[in-house]
């Protein structure tokens, strides 16, 4: 009963406010109520709004990494934050205390963040923080003042190096494009750059940031640019004033990058290079590129009609996708993705299991990166097999940039939760079935899907009846539990079917490429057994007897696996191990295998309340960004967002990733809240549904 209560409470907090623009979430009063951040992004840097005017919470840079906070393993760490300004008005700051009409709003079409305010009556102040999304590691802050009195203003734009990172230097430099000795009119810029080391000292970190003025088209100053320090502890102002009359308009924009050297060694020569560009670009040619290249990504979308509030929370979870990721990086993306410092920015089963999938169908170009990513650290993963004495690879549980485990020792995940092997295998599987690129198969895919192979071969122990064992692992569900309370299980259901999976998928790839497979790796496959309950439910473990479960773990045998194809075995897992999982606590991705399996019985009902389960107690305010689980406080969870997305893609619109390419495999289901459902990749429509057709 308390699961259909649950299924009245989600319809009805999902359809209030039917006005619910598709694409702009609106905060009416940001300084009210608990506030957590939206992250403008491009697949490269994340800025995060804060609820104050005219700042940024934090920006996270992708993909660089040092020992901070949690101990001996590399993390994400704070950065330098370059976007902090301030308006003072005939001397008054201008700040949260005195301003009214206060709003923000976060445009999914261009991954923009807007706020409005008043101070007092004399001023009207509209801004607009965004990731350039053609230009990796640029950003910009958009501000137009409109004096409504005389007034004295004061524009400043202030760096923060956070506290973590060492030897923070400061920098102000004028530049001149200057065509030849005796012109006499020229623009001039001026750039402001901040320098820190990470927190062990092992990256250099380099902000910049320029004022831009949209009105003079040679982007140069207008203005005298003043410059202040605090010498030594990282922050430092560069400002000027303007007298502004009733009914002027004042029009500026910041421009700046961040990158680390991890990039490039000499970062403060090549951000300062970067932000000249940006200042002769020009105002309108960044605007125009940034939102030229998220209208190529946008022709690829999913829309349903019927219910306007689920049709925008279906555009956030793909903006975060997109924003997550970026062509040209070969990097993966961590369960938080850009939106801050959790889960250390590390990569786990979560980007090929969860975000992949997604990604695969409306972004093919990106989920290659992820594979990219896998494949150039693929020789670290055959290192740690060999450590651990097996053969083949054994990809880490955490992964940061070297490709190394990066869990400290004290946990147990990496030394048992194998299953992330097998699901970067599955995952360049499937990249082959939907894209058919025989040439990536043979360069890279195979030895992301026979190396793991090997190894599934290696850990393999058989038993006195001829079934081969997988003794001492941590599945999908981390909550098992052996006899004495530990975590280690034998034969946890998900992993034999992911090692499964990845075997029977070794020997198809073989074939395609006209190699010969290894017999053992159907020997093996088939010597894989699950056991059962005396009810017929397929046990979790070994010595499962019915205890509470975390997640998802054998129900993801029928999907994403496939194994477990028969529907009266589909629903008798289904229905006994979801009333295993607590309301609480719970990641969101169990309920979203829950919705797929639903749609693909024919259960609309059942499906809607899962996929509606699936993120909206997750979700935090204003800007309904979604949790790990109810009542979690570390948003973005993309995961999370990835497994909703599914619950269309492979439930609802009934497509599979097929041997042959992405087929519609199962009948189309609409639950009666929802009057149509169309899915478009790269502008074409692969799936329309139509009550009323």
């Amino acid at each position: 009963m308390k699961h259909w209560l649950l299924t009245l409470f989600a319809y009805a907090f999902a359809l209030y406010s039917m006005a619910q623009d598709p694409w702009i979430i609106e905060v009416e009063n940001p300084l009210q109520g608990d506030y957590y951040g939206i992250t403008s992004a491009n697949g490269q840097i994340g800025i995060i709004s804060s609820r104050s005017p005219l700042k940024i919470d934090k920006l996270v840079v992708g993909g660089i990494y040092d020992i901070y906070a949690s101990g001996r393993v590399n993390n994400y760490f704070p950065n330098i934050n370059p976007l902090e300004v301030e308006l003072k008005v005939d001397g008054q700051r201008c700040e949260r205390g005195n301003i009214h009409n206060y709003h923000q709003s976060f445009d999914m079409r261009n991954a923009s963040h807007k706020g409005t305010f008043n101070f007092q009556d004399i001023i009207q102040v509209e801004y607009t923080t965004v990731a350039l999304r053609q230009m990796p590691f640029g950003y910009m802050m958009d501000i137009t003042i409109v004096a409504n009195k005389n007034c004295h203003l004061q524009v400043l734009n202030q760096h923060r190096a956070h506290e973590a990172l060492r030897n923070p230097e400061d920098y102000f430099s004028y530049i001149d494009n200057k065509a030849n000795p005796y012109t006499t009119t020229y623009p001039r810029y001026v750039v402001m750059t901040t320098t820190a080391q990470s927190p062990t000292g092992r990256h250099q970190l380099a902000a910049t940031s320029a004022f831009l003025f949209p009105d003079n088209k040679s982007g140069g100053v207008e203005h005298t640019i003043r410059h202040r320090t605090d010498r030594g502890v990282g922050r430092h102002t560069m400002e000027f004033d303007q007298i502004l009359k009733q009914g002027d308009t004042l029009h500026i924009a910041i421009v700046g990058n961040i990158m680390g050297s991890n990039t490039v060694p000499d970062v403060r020569n090549e951000v300062e290079r970067l932000t000249v560009y940006q200042l002769t670009e020009g105002y309108e040619r960044l605007w125009k590129r940034h939102n030229t290249a998220w209208d190529k990504l946008w022709m690829s979308d999913i829309q349903i009609t019927g219910d306007p509030q689920a049709q925008q929370d279906i555009h956030s979870m793909l903006y975060h996708h997109y924003a997550f990721y970026r062509e040209g990086n070969a990097w993966s993306c961590s369960p938080m993705g850009l939106s801050g410092l959790g889960y250390n920015g590390h990569c786990f089963w979560d980007t090929e299991t969860w975000m992949y999938p997604v990604l695969l169908v409306l972004q093919p170009q990106f989920a290659k990166e992820t594979l990219d990513y896998r494949f150039q650290r693929l020789d670290r993963a055959k290192q740690k097999a060999y450590f651990y004495g097996y053969k083949g690879a054994l990809f880490p549980w955490e992964s940061a940039d070297s490709g190394q485990e990066e869990v400290a020792p004290h946990n147990m995940y990496p030394n048992a939760e194998h299953h992330i092997t097998g699901d970067v295998a599955i995952a360049a599987w499937q990249y082959y079935c939907v894209t058919q690129d025989k040439e990536w198969l043979r360069e890279k895919g195979y030895s992301l899907i026979a190396e793991p192979a090997d190894f599934w071969v290696s850990r393999a122990e058989y038993d006195e009846l001829g079934r081969a064992n997988l003794y001492n692992v941590i599945g999908a569900d981390e909550w098992s539990a052996n006899d004495l309370g530990g975590k280690l299980i034998d034969n946890n259901a998900y992993t034999l079917g992911v090692a499964k999976t990845n075997l029977y998928y070794a020997t198809q790839a073989a074939h395609v490429l006209g190699i010969k497979p290894k017999k053992e790796w159907n020997t093996t496959a088939n010597a894989f057994q699950f056991q059962y309950l005396d009810n017929g439910v397929i046990k979790e473990y070994d010595t499962y007897n019915g205890q509470v479960t975390k997640q998802a773990d054998v129900s993801l045998l029928a999907y994403p696996l496939r194994i477990v194809t028969d529907t009266a075995q589909i629903r008798k897992n289904l229905e006994y191990y979801i009333a295993k999982v607590p309301v609480k606590k719970t990641p969101a991705m169990s309920k979203s295998v829950y919705s797929v399996l639903y749609a693909r019985l024919g259960k609309a009902e059942q499906a809607l309340h899962y996929f509606y389960d699936s993120y909206l107690p997750n979700l935090n305010p204003p800007f309904r960004v979604i949790a790990e689980f109810n009542g979690g406080t570390n948003p973005y969870f993309i995961t999370g967002a990835g497994g909703t997305l599914q619950a269309i893609i492979f439930g609802f619109a009934g497509l599979e990733i097929t041997d042959k390419g992405l087929k519609q495999v199962y009948t189309p289901i609409l639950p009666k809240e929802w009057s149509s459902l169309t899915i478009r990749v790269a502008g074409k429509e692969i799936v329309h549904v139509n009550k009323n057709e």
